[in-house]
């Protein structure tokens, strides 16, 4: 059996975000021409290059700091920014939800930080004001609009994704969309809607999904899934197994409760549960980890 990790394998980072010279152009000049400055290239659609497992990053190629250039934070190897780039870099390229998991922690938050900032900005270009293309300011942290002067910042969507079990924690309750590899289940998810809590949206959800009520339901861990912008908030809850299973057909093609073991036995044959890098695997495995 797998055991949990200290945190959701997409929250761990190592790297000071450094938010205090973000408005500083001379600090931020300063840290762009530090011989130990770190760029890392990515693309367009969000790969990032490796190098024997880590992160291929370079040196700034220019002593002029570009305004395209996102400040990702220091730490005591150097000063690390992030650029999109038009021409894939050489090496081997890859996702976030390829190699998540694999990367430590350093790099896992940088390759994060990276690629949510690179798809707010790529859907983020106009004023939701006035349609005015806006301007990238505080290192890639934020965009002003040069007609009206208003300011935006990065768009996070909650949502939730909750484990739900019986009272004793011998059952578990999960889904399955239809577009998902055979075999593959997992927990329930979904956006909060406006003007409700998170706590509420984990029982509206369920109860959405599967016609399942639920109860304790309690908060566990978060992580940032920047797919392109969402922020998981992953929830325990429980319910009891004896009410009927209903799944809408839209969202969900089945639900249906299993028992402890059966997931146990089916991890161990390599079927059934989501990659290492959600934070739904992260609840699947607290949850064996208890007995």
């Amino acid at each position: 059996m797998t055991l949990p990790a200290a945190v959701p394998v997409l929250s761990r980072h190592a790297v000071a975000r450094g938010a205090a010279i973000r408005d500083d152009p001379d600090a931020l000049d300063a840290a762009w021409n530090s011989p130990a400055a770190r760029v890392l290239p990515i693309t367009q659609d969000g790969l990032v290059p490796l190098r024997f497992g880590t992160l291929a990053t370079a040196p700034p190629d220019s002593r002029q700091r570009p305004p395209d250039a996102f400040y990702l934070g220091a730490d005591a190897d150097g000063e690390w920014f992030a650029q999109v780039v038009q021409t894939p870099p050489r090496g081997r390229l890859a996702g976030l939800r390829d190699v998540g998991a694999e990367l430590d922690d350093r790099d896992a938050g940088l390759v994060v930080h990276a690629v949510a900032l690179a798809n707010w900005h790529a859907s983020h270009q106009h004023c939701p004001r006035c349609g005015t293309p806006t301007e990238i300011e505080q290192a890639g942290h934020s965009r002003r609009c040069p007609a009206d002067g208003s300011q935006h910042f990065p768009r996070t969507d909650p949502a939730v994704i909750m484990l739900i079990t019986d009272q004793p924690g011998d059952h578990v309750l999960f889904g399955r969309q239809a577009a998902w590899p055979a075999g593959r289940w997992s927990c329930l998810a979904g956006f909060v809607e406006a003007g409700e809590s998170a706590e509420q949206a984990v029982a509206r959800e369920t109860a959405e999904e599967t016609g399942v009520t639920v109860s304790a339901v309690r908060y566990v861990a978060s992580q940032p899934w920047p797919f392109p912008a969402s922020l998981m908030l992953g929830y325990r809850a429980e319910a009891d197994p004896a009410q009927p299973v209903v799944v809408d057909g839209t969202e969900l093609e089945d639900a249906r409760w299993f028992p402890r073991q059966h997931v146990v036995d089916v991890i161990a044959q390599g079927l059934m549960l989501p990659p290492p890098v959600s934070i739904a695997r992260h609840l699947v495995d607290t949850w064996l980890a208890e007995h």
